[in-house]
């Protein structure tokens, strides 16, 4: 059995797909801007296959993962703006700096010799830390609270982080019943919307309804993302049973009346799909 690859390995691969003599002519031509659909895609990949807890899959989709980091890397090298090494070494640094509670005296070998933090006063280091390093990055003004929450992320993530970002100087509900208050007035603020048949008005009400909804699901400690993803894999189950009825019908879907496709639904629910 032959020696399992390694790191080095890969960084070799990757530089010998980069190599204009004799490397991969699409890899050659891909830019930091290019590839960041494929970064994106394959962080959805591996979240799927956590979420179907498919482990085998999972283990190539972190590769694939993984190869992203080594192909900006590359990049990185080629352009002599930083490497691999200089990846992990900041990476560890900062993860470091991060958990003083693990590391006290800022070293990898250091270890705690005291009691152990809470999980509330581990998460308030965390913030303060994470805030000295917002205001201590280079810049001609000082750091603005909504500053580096990155404007890639999923709607609903960013959504949730922003709120949350601004939570933390106060600017939030109190109480969770004042962001259901907050709901119904965007609720109606969008049926006006329709009503007023303005599709300009009805989108800008659409995401001030969907904005309330993330706020509510924070208030409420449920991760917005995932919800979703859930709803979605809840309907498609549903969905699929019903159209499974469908088929051993014999008939087509223009055959069955909106009640009869909702009483497979139904059956799917009772299911427990």
């Amino acid at each position: 059995m032959s020696e399992p690859y390694t790191v080095d390995d890969l960084l070799y691969l990757m530089s010998r797909l980069r190599d204009p003599d004799g490397g991969c002519p699409w890899d050659q031509k891909q830019t930091f801007q290019s590839i960041v659909p494929h970064t994106l895609e394959e962080a959805y990949e591996v979240a799927d296959a956590i979420e179907r807890q498919d482990w085998n899959h999972l283990n190539d989709e972190l590769g694939d993962l993984l190869f992203q980091v080594i192909f900006y890397a590359q990049l990185g090298t080629e352009q002599q703006r930083f490497d691999f090494s200089t990846i992990v070494s900041n990476l560890v640094e900062k993860l470091i700096r991060r958990h003083p509670h693990v590391f006290p005296e800022g070293r990898l070998d250091s270890r705690r010799s005291d009691g152990l933090l809470s999980d509330a006063e581990i998460k308030q280091n965390w913030e303060a830390i994470k805030q000295q390093e917002r205001g201590g990055k280079e810049s001609r003004e000082p750091a603005r609270v909504l500053d580096d929450v990155p404007r890639t992320l999923p709607a609903l993530s960013r959504a949730a982080k922003l709120q949350k970002r601004a939570a933390q100087v106060g600017f939030d509900w109190h109480e969770t019943e004042s962001v259901l208050d907050k709901m119904e007035e965007e609720l109606a603020e969008l049926r006006e919307a329709i009503r007023s048949g303005d599709k300009a008005a009805v989108a800008d009400e659409m995401g001030d309804m969907i904005f309330a909804q993330v706020n509510l699901a924070r208030h409420l400690g449920v991760n917005p993302e995932n919800a979703v993803r859930g709803t979605n894999s809840k309907f498609e189950r549903r969905f699929s049973f019903v159209e499974d009825r469908v088929r051993a019908s014999g008939r087509g879907w223009a055959d069955f009346s909106l009640a009869e496709l909702d009483s497979f639904w139904d059956e799917a629910k009772k299911e427990g799909l």
